[in-house]
């Protein structure tokens, strides 16, 4: 059985509350009138003021893994409701897992 595919408009988050901007290259396939999202998109984050024993140390971009390994979107992979967004500082230091929500349910993959 598949797993929802992300498509752009869905809410993701970091850990602290930080939301993500996704930039996709994707023009090709919609989901419900908005793009899918793929693995080598780039997603920004804002808004996140994880504090570590000092200054703060924010997320700011996400990485993405354990894509589709069957659907592909001009050769890359999607995004999938099961695939694993770690959430990293400006130091690339992971800061914790990404919290995805309002997925669309009609279009599914693996």
């Amino acid at each position: 059985m598949g797993a929802s595919v992300l498509q752009l408009g869905c809410t993701i988050q970091c850990p602290h509350g930080g939301s993500a901007v996704c930039v996709t290259q994707n023009t090709r396939v919609m989901l419900g009138g908005a793009p899918a999202l793929l693995a080598s998109d780039s997603f920004t984050v804002v808004g996140c003021s994880f504090p570590l024993s000092g200054p703060p140390s924010p997320c700011v971009t996400i990485q993405w893994q354990a894509p589709a390994t069957r659907l592909k979107i001009g050769g890359e992979p999607v995004l999938l409701e099961t695939s694993i967004g770690l959430c990293k500082a400006a130091t690339q230091a992971v800061q914790g897992p990404a919290v995805v929500s309002g997925v669309q349910t009609r279009v599914k993959a693996s």
